[in-house]
């Protein structure tokens, strides 16, 4: 899994785009947009589970942004101040979720793994409730620590390390269940 650590040069880079993004540069802005693009997919189609409301929920999180960067303080801070933007939509977004279900179908160019064994996960996950899905996607999917998904979702670390241990156990448990399901 690719995390998001940049080296001194891609923040450097991102540090010049952000300023000029600040000043409605839209090159700029698409440049960052490229730069994250992947990640913030990722997150969304991981915590909601639809490509259609995560390919939505991107869009509309990139608009706000956009909208919003010259207000962003720290040139240094885009990246979680765009997640936090993502995060907050996806949240709202499962609230309205309660009722409703879907099959988490997720374009995955795994030659060398089992089908099964890939649905399985997917079913699993999507098992997980709002929180854990999101702390479970910044920091496996997203690539983020513990500290700057605590910072993201506004809770104390050990506190996101308590829920994302429990979340783990959680899904393992899935994990067995949906594969004794699937043997059968």
């Amino acid at each position: 899994m690719r995390k998001h650590t940049q080296t001194d040069t891609e923040k450097l880079k991102e540090a010049e785009l952000v300023t000029r993004a600040r000043q409605q540069d839209a090159e700029a802005f698409a440049e960052l947009y490229a730069s994250v693009y992947r990640d913030l997919y990722r997150f969304a189609l991981y915590t909601l589970g639809n490509p259609e409301d995560a390919e939505d929920v991107v869009s509309d999180t990139v608009t706000d942004a956009y909208a919003a960067i010259h207000k962003l303080r720290s040139v240094e801070a885009f990246r979680p101040w765009i997640f936090r933007i993502l995060t907050n939509k996806c949240r709202m977004i499962l609230k309205s979720y309660v009722n409703r279900t879907f099959p988490l179908e997720i374009d995955i160019q795994t030659p060398d793994r089992n089908y099964a064994e890939i649905q399985d996960v997917r079913n699993a996950f999507a098992r997980l409730d709002e929180q854990e899905r999101l702390i479970l996607s910044l920091t496996i999917f997203a690539g983020y620590s513990n500290e700057e998904s605590a910072r993201l979702l506004h809770m104390k670390s050990g506190t996101l390390r308590s829920i994302k241990s429990r979340s783990l156990d959680k899904l393992e448990t899935l994990l067995h269940y949906e594969r004794s399901v699937s043997n059968e």
